[in-house]
């Protein structure tokens, strides 16, 4: 049986493409292993899918300086080592790796065993824990056409982002029943991340009056950040099986822009108002990313430093009146269907028997 170890962590967006991959890996007979951290998400959704786990020390590098720098490098090397002794028992024939700082010993463990690593950039500008294992990586897959100008050309394969194939099949009415909405009015469906929100969380609340009397509004706010409750507005803390049904029902999308949820739209062909991260919390990827849907016509983008409940009110306004130029826009899209790319780089990096030099 051909052996695959799976790893990527730290956030939902290094995990759940992995996850999409998971039933095609099934069907073709894969024996699947994921390596990660505790610390992060990928150990709660591994166990959930009945993947077995295995944990191993990782460290973050910083862009500044910080005294953790330091400290992180012993956990980096420590995490390089325990990637060796797991390879070593293990033995997969191909790693797969969707980023995030665990994942980088355990790709130059691959590459010093010689066990071919494939790794996969969701945004449009690499991160710096891809930069870190390109080197050692034999393919690289990769979502925005953008990319390819920061990749080495003969590694570098466009395959878009792996979905999970569960997200497409919601139902509209389901969605509605969850919610008790009618169907007299469009939905608004607002995700902020696993753990929401907090700035979109209060402009959407504020925007309320202006909306209701146009659209029922879904909205998933994360843990502990329920409000008060409303007529035509819904809330959840956080929705895992019946997140198809709420997709199905929306004509309008609004959350942030990270690859996995921008490339999710794509795929259920919904229009969305983009809410990058402001560039102080993040590396900005988020807001090139979101322009980059933006001049695609796949959805519109409203930074977070001119966020108001005015602004937000009239952003989805306008979303919703350009709906079917976005949904034509993502019906003609060229991107390629993730799962199946990456599976087809995987099943010809396993097939070739080469491995690293």
């Amino acid at each position: 049986m051909k052996k695959i170890l799976l790893t990527g962590g730290g956030t939902a967006g290094h995990v759940t493409p992995n996850i999409a991959l998971l039933p095609r890996l099934r069907e073709l007979g894969f024996e699947i292993f994921y390596a990660g951290t505790r610390l992060g998400i990928e150990d709660l959704l591994m166990t959930r899918e009945g993947v077995p786990f295995h944990a191993i020390s990782a460290g973050k590098l910083r862009r500044y300086f910080d005294i953790r720098n330091l400290t992180d490098l012993f956990r980096i090397g420590a995490g390089f080592f325990q990637s060796i002794l797991l390879l070593i028992r293990l033995r997969p024939d191909v790693v797969f790796s969707k980023g995030g700082f665990v994942a980088c010993p355990i790709v130059w463990a691959a590459w010093l065993l010689r066990i071919p690593a494939i790794i996969h950039e969701s945004d449009i500008t690499p991160g710096l824990a891809n930069r870190l294992s390109a080197p050692f990586a034999k393919k690289i897959c990769y979502s925005f056409h953008e990319t390819a100008r920061y990749l080495t050309k003969h590694k570098a394969v466009r395959t878009g982002l792996p979905v999970r194939e569960t997200l497409r099949a919601g139902n509209a009415a389901e969605g509605k029943r969850l919610c008790e909405f009618s169907d007299s009015k469009p939905v608004v469906l607002m995700m902020g991340g696993s753990q929401g929100s907090k700035v979109i969380n209060i402009a959407l609340r504020e925007a309320l009056p202006n909306l209701l009397p146009e659209f029922n509004v879904c909205h998933i706010c994360g843990k502990g950040n329920l409000g008060e409750r409303q007529c035509g507005y819904r809330q959840f803390e956080y929705v895992t099986d019946d997140l198809p049904h709420l997709f199905a029902m929306a004509d309008v999308f609004v959350g942030r822009s990270g690859a996995t949820t921008l490339f999710e739209l794509l795929a259920l062909k919904k229009p969305g108002l983009l809410i990058p991260l402001a560039t102080g919390a993040s590396r900005g990827d988020q807001i090139i990313n979101a322009r980059s849907f933006e001049r695609h016509n796949y959805g519109a983008v409203l930074r977070q430093e001119e966020l108001t409940p005015a602004t937000l009110a009239a952003g989805i306004k306008k979303v919703y009146a350009n709906r079917r130029i976005m949904i034509d826009a993502m019906e003609k899209s060229r991107i390629p269907y993730g799962v199946a790319a990456v599976i087809g780089v995987i099943q010809e990096t396993v097939g070739s028997g080469k491995k690293h030099g």
